[in-house]
């Protein structure tokens, strides 16, 4: 007589699998996506054209110094629970424990040489579009934080830079890689899926915008699907939002008028 396995021991259902693929992303950059198309609507439904209109970035949260902080780790620290969702979903009781988010620490030093390499390749022209968006029009103004408002200010802009590294990688990379080859996508369905996916959750700063991100989306998509390897990803992402955190801000303060 053949034993039988207890539910959390038995294959996930194709429709377990969709369950927990929604939860996941309703909790983090699903629901990112959704605010993000209702933000782009405002925007466009007001009398002043979208590229007249300004999007914070990261703004402060209170007028009272230490209050802030705490508004600032606690966001950081909660945007960072699904990353730890994910990571519990998919650990392996072998090593690689992470081997299904292809992360595997055996060439930690190629893994970040390669995705600081791929800075270039995204960053460059992601700049370009962006100005292109603002010389069209088409894109809103993109306020940075000033970086001398609080001693942590920079701290907690690299924190942020790393969340959201971590969040946007693991999720709409790793994760929704392995779990969209378990329910039979192809390897460009899934390519495309993501890439959507994130177009749209910065679909807030305008169409120029989802366009960059959905050609980042297919780039990323594209290297994990032949290199298996997210740390090359998740160091390029955080990389490029160092730059745009605290490089753009200083650029910003420091060159006024390029940014007129």
């Amino acid at each position: 007589m053949s034993a039988t396995l207890p539910d959390s021991l038995r294959p996930a259902s194709r429709r377990g699998l969709v369950t927990e693929i929604a939860i996941v992303l309703l909790l983090s950059l699903g629901a990112s996506a959704l605010w993000s198309v209702l933000q782009f609507v405002d925007l466009n439904t007001r009398e002043a054209p979208i590229g007249e209109q300004q999007v914070a970035l990261n703004p402060t949260r209170s007028d009272r110094a230490w209050l802030d902080l705490i508004y600032q780790l606690t966001g950081i620290f909660l945007d960072i629970v699904p990353v730890a969702l994910v990571v519990w979903l998919l650990w392996r009781s072998r090593r690689p424990h992470l081997g299904a988010l292809g992360i595997d620490g055996s060439r930690p030093w190629r893994d970040s040489a390669s995705g600081t390499a791929l800075v270039l390749v995204i960053g460059i022209p992601g700049l370009a579009l962006y100005f292109a968006g603002r010389a069209l029009g088409l894109t809103v103004d993109v306020v940075p934080a000033p970086l001398d408002a609080h001693w942590f200010t920079v701290p907690v802009l690299l924190l942020s830079a790393l969340r959201a590294g971590l969040t946007e990688e693991v999720i709409v990379i790793g994760y929704l890689f392995e779990r969209l080859r378990r329910l039979g996508w192809s390897a460009w369905q899934i390519i495309a899926a993501t890439a959507a996916l994130r177009g749209v959750y910065h679909l807030y700063q305008g169409v120029p915008a989802l366009i960059g991100n959905v050609a980042m989306g297919l780039l990323f998509g594209w290297l994990y699907q032949r290199t298996g390897r997210l740390v090359p990803l998740i160091v390029a992402h955080t990389l490029i939002d160092v730059a745009v955190f605290v490089g753009y801000p200083w650029a910003f303060a420091t060159f006024p008028g390029l940014f007129a």
